[in-house]
């Protein structure tokens, strides 16, 4: 290894001071540009270096055509409704506000979640750059030259090493959360395929349970669908599709950050499970999502609210990131009643909500009186129910008299005027409508940082150390339950029920306070239905009948 290193040396001092002569000219080769200085370079080791070789000698292989940054600049971009803060290390995002909406803290909404792309295990900011072949050299630690147009709304950045050159732009529109962007990366003159990543989660983390709601999606155009991947999706491993998008990016509960690479352009989407850790010192996934895939890239970026009118502005298609649930279609024509109460009629969602319960649940009162009527019947026929039960007791579910025991129920029903299902057949039409207005109300973003009475946020549990709306519920639930007959019903399963009210109270303990406000306001309605219908529709006496006797052996 002495005798190469020694030769090595000896050719490398020919060509130096040789080369001159040969070429006709002796003047030193030139310096390298001062940019270059900022990036420091890699030497052999100290074991190897000589004493006769002058520190500065790998400079001289710097290739030409070099385009970098000279120091780290940090610098924001503000529009009527964003404010996006960059850094030039790497070309990358540090920030993204949405100045109209707050978080929990009540400060301007941070959609990049800073414990990502802080500390000692930061992931790469968003709009870092992804290879699936590794490049020569990894261009987001390189410091990019930046350059902005006059109006302060576009942003570019360029590097180049003489081998690989990098260039990224930013497009704003002052009073739009669409933004332009395009990418592209060439290594020894050939385009190199990458994506533009979205790491370490995205939205309104200050809420509780962050993570709940977040996912990745795109919208499939030749299948005309829309898929989500949740982050469990890609706990054991990043997943990738690839395809014609619409649309494909991340979404939490009520945001969302899509790619729009126009149509016919092919598009791929990777979506990630990171673990990023809390301030108790846990970890927690939280979703990723890269959007590219080749080796130039240029799509449009929708960064804001899910409001079913600004979707629909940009794309039609984009509404449905709105998943309305099963019964979308009664969902929808809800969802803009809501709207029309409160811009009409309350100018408050919270009273809103209890409008449009009220509303819904007189709508289908003829359902419920249909369903008590039914229930009075069947508390009518109780005893000769209950003496059939009798005459038939101990047969098993294979007994050839079974039938004989379904036959004369059937005949006592008919002869009754009596449907069986007559009682359910009311409450299982109304499911649909209250599950519309359930779903409304915990997607719609109208409810976030709305207001009522004491309530200061309805798509959020009360913040008070004692949930009062919850507690009503459950005294409203228990009151509401012992009103309403329920014939046939075992003592035993009654005592049961008893405790389905703090059943419901604990589930929506913890639900937003625009659901339980919803639900408290049906309950109370049904209340007052249920006296009526009681006071107006009292029990039928009940028909006295006599058990048969046992015959004795």
């Amino acid at each position: 290894m002495e005798v190469r290193l020694l030769i090595a040396f000896l050719l490398m001092g020919l060509v130096l001071f040789v080369s001159p002569y040969i070429l006709g000219t002796n003047e030193p080769p030139p310096a390298a540009p001062k940019a270059a200085t900022n990036i420091p370079t890699k030497g052999p080791e100290p074991s190897t270096i000589s004493p006769t070789v002058p520190p500065e000698a790998p400079a001289v292989a710097q290739l030409p055509g070099q385009v970098q940054g000279t120091e780290v600049m940090v610098f924001p971009v503000e529009t009527s409704v964003h404010k996006v803060v960059f850094s030039n290390r790497g070309a990358t995002i540090r920030n993204w506000v949405l100045k109209s909406y707050r978080d929990q803290k009540g400060q301007p909404l941070e959609l990049v979640n800073q414990k990502a792309i802080n500390g000692d295990k930061a992931l790469p900011a968003p709009f870092s750059l992804a290879f699936k072949t590794k490049p020569s050299t990894d261009p987001n630690d390189k410091l990019y030259k930046v350059t902005r147009g006059d109006d302060g709304m576009s942003v570019d950045f360029e590097w180049s090493d003489g081998r690989m050159t990098v260039k990224k732009t930013f497009q704003f529109s002052q009073a739009s959360y669409l933004v332009k962007v395009s990418s592209q990366v060439i290594e020894n003159g050939v385009l190199l395929p990458h994506s533009l990543i979205w790491r370490g989660g995205f939205g309104d983390t200050s809420i509780v349970n962050p993570t709940a709601d977040t996912g990745a999606l795109y919208y499939d155009t030749a299948n005309t669908k829309l898929v989500k991947h949740p982050v469990g999706d890609a706990k054991d491993g990043a997943i990738s599709s690839s395809g014609n998008y619409a649309f494909a990016g991340l979404e939490d509960k009520y945001f969302a950050a899509v790619a729009l690479p126009g149509e016919g352009a092919s598009s791929e989407l990777t979506t990630y499970a990171d673990n990023v850790p809390t301030p108790e010192g846990k970890e927690e996934l939280h979703v990723g999502a890269a959007v590219g895939g080749s080796g130039s890239n240029s799509f449009q970026i929708y960064t804001g609210p899910k409001d079913v009118e600004k979707l629909r502005t940009v794309d039609p298609r984009l509404d449905q990131i709105i998943d309305w649930g099963w019964f979308g279609l009664i969902a929808k024509p809800l969802f803009s009643a809501l709207l029309w109460a409160q811009a009409n009629v309350t100018h408050n969602y919270g009273w809103a909500i209890i409008l449009m319960t009220v509303v819904i649940n007189t709508i289908l009162f003829p359902l419920r009186l249909s369903s008590m009527k039914s229930s009075k019947k069947m508390q009518k026929i109780q005893p000769q129910v209950a003496a059939l039960n009798a005459k038939y007791k101990g047969l098993s579910m294979n007994d050839p008299k079974k039938a004989e025991q379904n036959q004369e129920l059937m005949d006592l029903y008919k002869k009754n005027d009596i449907n069986p299902v007559g009682g359910c057949v009311p409450m299982l039409v109304q499911i649909p409508f209250f599950y519309a207005l359930y779903k409304v109300l915990s997607l719609a973003i109208e409810m976030r940082g709305a207001e009522w009475l004491w309530v200061t946020d309805l798509s959020q549990p009360e913040h008070l150390a004692l949930r009062v709306l919850p507690l009503l519920l459950v005294v409203t639930q228990f009151i509401s339950q012992k009103m309403t007959p329920s014939p046939g019903m075992d003592p035993a399963q009654q005592k049961i029920m008893l405790f389905m009210p703090l059943l419901f109270g604990y589930m929506f303990y913890f639900a937003s306070a625009g659901l339980v406000l919803y639900w408290l306001t049906s309950n109370v309605v049904s209340i007052a239905q249920q006296w009526l219908l009681n006071r107006n529709t009292p029990a039928a006496p009940a028909s006295s009948v006599v058990i048969p006797a046992k015959k004795k052996k």
